[in-house]
């Protein structure tokens, strides 16, 4: 098939540092290209793929005119391209889909974060043809149901041959991570709070959100609560680093306080054979076997609790279920499946 997969210009394909769903987008186009299929990204400039890439937009520009640039641009090469593809695949807005709804193309629209069920409602008053929703949770998916359209649920991925299984980690003290973008609704002064309670090291790495609430967030409530004994602040990692910092750590804490649609990072724990200690928002719990590859709590209380439970589990169960559910291979398969049925339908 001639694929065309999509997405916001925002963050390059993968991502340097902080970016789930570019990860996601970067293993699907090389599985894709490596299944014998012709692939092409539209996706910032400074992506890397093996798929051909034609890049748009400018890096770390989010703006409403940036938007609406890159949607202009965007319809400009949808109008141009003819019948150059099979199927067309959106990770970005679903602004850009808008000039071709109509074509009798398939076309397929990810969600990775709730959903405003007014644009599928927008989509069926044009008239939109051979388009498909899928969600990277049911979460998500629930939250863009009641405006109608075809839906289907495929789980973000990680790549195996990536990550390293480690099982010689003694859970009973190494440290915990938190890892992500440090804003308050992911949680960072939860897991603080948690570590703490529990007498536990805790590492936090992640990047600054430039926004200034959030900034200050991490200024006011984060900066001076980091001892560098107990709690340590390593900043943003690279892939290499998170890799080994996953492998060390007897869990990834997850205390979210808004509902995470589907974290990459969590098939990215269980890999390297690291549970999870997580609040029950979103998607999340979704991802965990509950007492088998980590714990899913409602309170902070039953977090500090479930650390003291981690030598029960096996962290080859983690990697096994990661492999089973969550793998480059498994994922890339799910969207393969759902390209031909697309083109099957349109004849």
């Amino acid at each position: 098939m001639n694929i065309l997969l999509l997405m916001d210009a925002y963050i390059r394909v993968p991502p340097l540092h902080y970016g789930g769903i570019e990860r996601v987008v970067a293993d699907l186009a090389d599985g894709l290209v490596l299944r014998g299929h012709n692939v092409t990204l539209w996706a910032a400039p400074g992506s890397r793929t093996d798929a051909a890439l034609e890049s748009f937009g400018r890096e770390g520009e989010w703006t409403g005119w940036s938007n609406v640039r890159n949607t202009l641009t965007l319809g400009g090469r949808f109008a141009r391209m003819g019948r150059r593809f099979d199927v067309i695949h959106n990770f970005g807005r679903l602004a850009y889909l808008l000039s071709i709804a109509r074509h009798r193309v398939g076309k397929v629209q990810t969600y990775m974060r709730p959903v405003n069920p007014a644009n599928m409602k927008l989509f069926g008053r044009v008239g939109a043809r051979e388009l498909v929703f899928t969600a990277v949770s049911d979460a998500i998916r629930r939250t863009g149901a009641p405006g109608g359209g075809d839906w289907r649920v495929i789980y973000n991925c990680a790549r195996p041959a990536l990550y390293t299984l480690s099982t010689n980690v003694d859970a009973a003290r190494a440290p915990l991570l938190f890892l992500g973008r440090l804003e308050r609704c992911k949680g960072a002064h939860t897991a603080i709070d948690v570590a703490r309670a529990a007498n536990r090291k805790l590492i936090i790495a992640g990047n600054v959100s430039t926004v200034p609430h959030e900034k200050d967030y991490f200024e006011r409530e984060l900066k001076p609560r980091f001892d560098g004994e107990l709690i340590s602040y390593i900043g943003p990692v690279n892939d290499q680093q998170k890799i080994k910092l996953l492998g060390e750590s007897a869990a990834l804490m997850m205390p979210i306080e808004w509902e995470e649609p589907f974290p990459v990072t969590l098939p990215e724990a269980m890999l390297c054979g690291t549970p999870l200690i997580a609040f029950r928002r979103g998607g999340v719990p979704e991802g965990i076997i509950d007492g088998v590859t980590g714990f899913v709590c409602d309170t902070p209380d039953q977090m500090r609790d479930s650390i003291a439970r981690l030598p029960e589990i096996d962290r080859r169960a983690c990697r096994a279920d990661a492999e089973r559910r969550f793998s480059d291979e498994v994922i890339t398969s799910a969207y393969e499946s759902l390209y031909e049925e697309l083109v099957s339908a349109g004849g």
